[in-house]
């Protein structure tokens, strides 16, 4: 069984933020894999563990990618520890590594979960450590070799996690200033505007510039795992380091060395100017990026037809609502008074500022914002009047 472990297909479960899913499918489906099922924060398919090296170096919308090692039956903790304790963990985990375990539980024999965390563990290295006669260390840092067990009802899943870290931490946000949005989350927001480096993409409101970011690395063609130096993978006995350098190798060189077109991120603060630079500097894009510190409404738009991409705040108090009114509803003037042409977009979880927007919208795409249910409005800028457009006053919604 372990021998022939990294080329054994099986199913491989990649994690995405609620929301995220169809576009994580499509980009398993672009890696040639296939999409064996779906749901709100997570995609199935099928691979071998030496494929889930290119998975975690090139998705940009997953979070944790788990390939599967058994599953089974298991109605109470002895059953569970029974059925860990039969896997050949000698082979595949280093008795001087170290080990982390999580899981997600839904059995009624379980009241808390980290009972399943320590359960696992303990099976685990009982078992290197009688047939190896030491044992791994082991912690909740996910910087070594990382199990995942997904225990429902009276059925468990044991996976490998093969990223460690979320894949979201990419890296290069090393300033991230106040609630900032998940790259994995700014990636699938790009890419759910439409936006394939055709065009200028303008970011006003750029915050710690992670949307600016995404977009500059979907340009230059830049895996998204290529700043990272540690995954889960890299852990586990068998690891081949000369196929992962291959792999990142042959990625550089498929990169671009420009962006196809200009690429704009403001901010009125000077605080997120200096993150946003620092941050596009980290992940490499800083020169393609034209950083300003201005009002949104002074955003120089680049002449052309592109997207210009905002995320206000939601106002989740009262007073800040009130004042978020007058800002969302001087995005609708600044649409149509400098955005024409441009397909617009504004990222939020408050439907009720979003009408103060005033305009048409022509999509509304659901996301999650952590636990905040939000929808990215999409606004057609048309040039010159046109009857209920976005900017002849015609019929209003958000």
């Amino acid at each position: 069984m372990n021998e022939n472990l990294w080329n054994r297909k099986n199913s491989v479960v990649v994690t995405c933020p609620r929301g995220l899913a169809p576009y994580l499918a499509d980009e398993l489906k672009a890696l040639c894999l296939p999409v064996l099922t779906a749901w709100e924060s997570g995609v199935e398919t099928e691979a071998t563990l030496a494929d889930t090296l290119m998975m975690n170096l090139s998705l940009r919308t997953g979070h944790r990618v788990l390939y599967l090692l058994e599953e089974g039956e298991a109605r109470n903790p002895a059953q569970c520890y029974g059925l860990i304790a039969r896997l050949s963990w000698e082979s595949w985990v280093a008795d001087d590594g170290y080990l982390c375990v999580t899981s997600a539980v839904d059995t009624p024999v379980i009241n808390d979960p980290r009972f399943v965390n320590v359960t696992v563990k303990d099976a685990i290295v009982d078992r290197i450590r009688e047939r190896m006669g030491k044992r791994p260390d082991s912690g909740p840092e996910r910087t070594g070799t990382v199990v995942h067990v997904y225990w429902q009802g009276d059925r468990i899943r044991v996976f490998f996690d093969t990223s460690g870290e979320p894949l979201s931490r990419r890296g290069y946000r090393r300033i991230p200033l106040q609630a900032p949005m998940q790259e994995t989350l700014a990636a699938g927001v790009v890419i759910a505007t439409g936006w394939l480096n055709d065009g200028p993409f303008v970011n006003p409101m750029c915050g710690s510039g992670t949307l600016a970011i995404e977009a500059a690395l979907m340009a230059l063609n830049r895996k998204p795992g290529i700043l990272r130096s540690n995954f889960g993978f890299m852990h586990i006995l068998g690891f081949d380091s000369r196929e992962w350098e291959d792999l990142c190798q042959k990625a550089r060189s498929l990169e671009r060395n420009a962006a196809a077109f200009p690429m704009v991120a403001t901010d009125i603060r000077g605080e997120a100017v200096r993150a946003s630079r620092q941050n596009a500097r980290e992940a490499g894009v800083e020169d393609l990026i034209s950083f300003h510190l201005c009002p949104f409404e002074k955003t120089p738009v680049p002449q052309g037809s592109g997207v210009v991409l905002l995320n206000p705040g939601y106002g989740e108090r009262l007073g800040t609502e009130k004042e978020l009114a007058s800002v969302y509803g001087r995005i609708g003037d600044f649409f149509k008074q400098t955005c024409q042409g441009y397909r617009g977009f504004v990222f939020t979880g408050n439907a009720a500022l979003a009408k103060k927007i005033g305009l048409r919208t022509s999509r509304r795409v659901p996301f999650f914002n952590s636990e905040i249910e939000c929808r990215l409005l999409a606004y057609d800028l048309y040039r010159g009047s046109r009857k209920g457009s976005p900017g002849d006053g015609g019929e209003r919604d958000a």
